[in-house]
């Protein structure tokens, strides 16, 4: 994907949105579930964000693309948004955020597993291959070190859907890739993806009768606060600046946000909410990141070279 020029300023701004915002969207899934199941959080969120951009491409005048990358678009953002945020909302009744967010930063460990096409190359590399080994000693340490306070089972349950989402959004995102590059504009795409994700939502919500069990006059304030946080915040801010951004810095770079986003997680969810860590699942954060920081080695090394020349 050739790089195009953007201000340094903004680029700064993207990057704390993409560290600390998406950060603290576990803690806002938190907040959001004490008023919302957590199909209809993902649905209200995705719609709400998704009719704000088609107003804002209806004002701009935007370019609306083909069917096939319609599809394409729809699709991916079924795989990530309901594959996978959705995944986690779910999940996040029985696990922490700072949990959550921990499980998903083996997600470069995915997407090195899922890219087919790059095997013989990634598994030539000496920092990729130990990269991988030290981010499973890590996930290992993890779960090991796993104690619930509460029901022990639904926890298990709730990590091993929190790694099948992790997989849709790999999947949704390898899907996506190269459609900035057909000429459709990050707004109107992140438009398709949201509002596809959104109508998904809703119907899994109705299924699963989610509709039938909530009285919107009796859904705390705090809730409210989460939705709309992951609205704007997470949705509109934080997912635009990502997709932003690896249109204008190396996707290597942009992905260090897997080391920043489990640790202003865990933060945020033990000053807000008490949430807490056992050492062993501290010691496995530690070592998962270092794992995605060696995987990741000879990206950032070669996008390092490349801009300095």
């Amino acid at each position: 994907m050739v790089e195009r020029k953007a201000p340094q300023w903004l680029i700064v701004l993207a990057f704390m949105a993409v560290y600390i915002v998406w950060g603290t969207t576990y803690l806002a899934v938190i907040y959001g579930l004490r008023g919302f199941p957590p199909f209809m959080l993902s649905a209200l969120r995705y719609l709400m964000a998704g009719v704000l951009l088609l107003g804002w491409c209806f004002i701009k005048k935007e370019k609306w693309p083909g069917w096939q990358v319609v599809r394409t678009c729809s699709i991916s953002g079924l795989f990530m948004l309901v594959g996978g945020s959705g995944m986690v909302a779910w999940a996040e009744q029985y696990v922490t955020s700072g949990q959550a967010a921990i499980v998903i930063a083996a997600e470069p460990f995915i997407f090195l597993l899922a890219d087919k096409k790059r095997w013989r190359e990634y598994f030539s590399n000496r920092f990729i291959i130990t990269g991988l080994l030290i981010g499973f000693v890590g996930i290992m340490l993890f779960f090991g070190g796993s104690d619930a306070a509460g029901d022990a089972t639904m926890q298990w349950v709730g990590y091993t859907a929190i790694l099948i989402g992790t997989v849709f959004w790999v999947s949704g995102a390898l899907l996506a890739e190269g459609r900035l590059e057909k000429g459709v504009s990050n707004i109107v795409s992140s438009c398709i993806q949201l509002i596809a994700a959104g109508i998904c939502s809703s119907l899994l919500s109705g299924v699963t009768g989610e509709w039938g069990r909530i009285r919107l006059n009796e859904v705390p304030a705090e809730a409210w606060a989460g939705l709309f946080y992951l609205m704007i915040f997470g949705s509109l801010i934080a997912y635009m600046a990502f997709t932003w951004l690896i249109t204008v810095r190396p996707p290597a770079l942009v992905s260090t946000h897997t080391y920043v986003n489990p640790v202003v997680a865990v933060l945020v969810g033990w000053a807000f909410v008490n949430e807490q860590l056992g050492w062993v699942q501290m010691v496995g954060m530690v070592v998962i990141l270092l794992g995605v920081l060696l995987t990741n080695f000879p990206s950032y090394k070669l996008s390092f070279n490349q801009q300095r020349a």
